[in-house]
């Protein structure tokens, strides 16, 4: 069969079929994906029953594996070292007890973000597999950041080109009132990006936002998150968002450099084992201050 795309709207979000995510793929197969990628930032691949190695094997087509060091609070192995643990469930895939501190952080999950914007060098891609959902809710929403920019008037591009933020996850927890021991806080130390981001294929700008965002540099801090207030609410009208309704065995692929996501609300005494891959960012976004 051959890669095949439908788009979910006219540019943003496509589903994927023709392909088997299980097996070795073609270089047609890797470079149709990629392209799509560039199109719609966001894909979307039903019936794909994985284990933990076949989605690295998979993710490996399209860049390095970031390292998971220092993006979350887990200690436990529950899943392979280069998969990113984002479910409820303990190391004895339980839910989390309500007052657990690991779903305290998995909370800020629900927070507009962009994957490791909190890195020197961001993400790239993310590559979600659903292995377990609950009977409702716990959609993932994505907003399409390149649209976002589009929208804004000229005064405000203006506004924000060249401009710097910093991007903690010490920021985005802090806003749910989460704290953070002394070795979590000396590794989420502050890292700078820019607020505008040039795809390095097509040319488009998009906004570069996130929750982890917490300051913008030479602005006053209540001015700076003013604004970012603003353009976070902005970016996330509903003209520039797909709600994806998980099903099971869904992978979900989306490009962290054109989109921000949010998980959505579900009956936390269910299951809803999800598992993420990360393909590492090629470059920084801006240089990082001197240590």
């Amino acid at each position: 069969m051959t890669v095949s795309l439908s788009p979910i709207t006219e540019q943003f979000g496509a589903v994927v079929s023709g392909v088997d995510l299980g097996r070795p793929l073609t270089p047609d197969e890797v470079a149709a994906i990629d392209s799509g990628m560039d199109q719609y930032a966001v894909l979307v691949f039903n019936g794909q029953d994985l284990t933990d190695e076949q989605q690295v094997a998979f993710s490996k087509n399209f860049g390095e594996m970031e390292n998971k060091t220092g993006g979350n609070i887990r200690t436990e192995e529950r899943v392979n070292q280069h998969i990113n643990d984002v479910s409820n469930l303990d190391n004895n895939n339980k839910p989390f007890d309500r007052n657990d501190r690991r779903r305290f952080f998995n909370l800020g999950n629900h927070l507009w973000h962009s994957d490791s914007s909190f890195r020197a060098t961001p993400a790239k891609y993310s590559l979600l597999s659903a292995r377990s959902i609950p009977s409702e809710g716990g959609n993932t929403e994505f907003a399409d950041m390149r649209q976002a920019y589009d929208a804004l008037d000229d005064k405000t591009k203006a506004k924000i080109e060249g401009l710097v933020c910093e991007h903690s996850q010490i920021y985005s927890r802090g806003k749910l009132g989460f704290t953070f021991n002394e070795e979590e806080i000396g590794l989420m130390k502050p890292v700078r990006q820019a607020f505008v981001r040039v795809h390095p294929k097509s040319g488009r700008k998009s906004l570069y936002l996130s929750s982890h965002a917490g300051r913008v540099l030479g602005w006053p801090d209540p001015e700076a998150r003013l604004f970012l207030l603003n353009l976070l609410e902005h970016g996330t009208q509903r003209q520039f968002v797909y709600a994806h309704k998980w099903q099971l065995h869904d992978l979900v692929m989306w490009d962290n450099r054109q989109t921000m996501h949010r998980a959505r609300d579900f009956d936390e005494t269910q299951k809803r084992d999800m598992r993420r891959t990360t393909v590492a960012g090629e470059a920084m976004t801006v240089e990082q201050a001197a240590a």
